[in-house]
């Protein structure tokens, strides 16, 4: 026998699928985060965004968000994402789609251009959900960074604190300051 499906639930799948598509995820994020089908969800894409949606895989290297300016933001990001985890009780997309959009309100508070996608930040959540990424406090600022799992934590210290040699020098620079979000 089927099963009904809710027109309230379907309602919450395409506002869902809306919220992120406005954000710019990637169509296989929302065929993973909602339970609309593909063609509904091409649909939906090219009305909401005004064109069809990017082809070609998602990022999948863990790589981007160890190097120095990616990692930064991908911290911020995690530091956010992890807080409304613990003090909202939300869907994990949920929790992503809100984590993202104060991710967006803090980089522009800071005058700084968001590095990270949602796609890639939907991403990096499953890279730590799955144990391929983790956070470690740095031992200089006490902030959360995204490390690779096996870090040692007693002598991690974060990209703000040691910067790379050529940090900052180049045309995209920007001033080094600790996002307070980190702490």
């Amino acid at each position: 026998m089927a099963r009904n499906k809710s027109i309230l639930d379907e309602a919450k799948q395409v506002d869902r699928a809306v919220q992120l598509i406005h954000l710019g995820a990637r169509l296989q994020v929302l065929e993973s985060e909602t339970d609309l089908s593909y063609e509904r969800l091409l649909r939906l894409y090219k009305e909401v965004a005004g064109k069809s949606p990017s082809k070609g895989q998602l990022p999948f290297s863990t790589d981007w968000f160890m190097t120095w300016q990616p990692n930064i933001h991908a911290s911020l990001f995690m530091n956010i994402h992890e807080y409304l985890n613990k003090v909202a009780a939300l869907d994990d997309i949920d929790i992503v789609i809100k984590a993202y959009k104060l991710y967006l309100e803090q980089t522009a508070a800071e005058h700084l251009d968001p590095l990270l996608s949602i796609t890639r930040a939907w991403r990096l959540v499953k890279f730590i959900d799955n144990g391929m990424l983790t956070t470690t406090r740095c031992n200089r600022c006490g902030g959360q960074f995204v490390t690779h799992p096996h870090e040692i934590a007693r002598h991690y210290t974060c990209g703000l604190c040691h910067p790379p040699a050529r940090a900052g020098k180049g045309k995209a620079g920007g001033s080094l300051t600790v996002p307070a979000a980190l702490h």
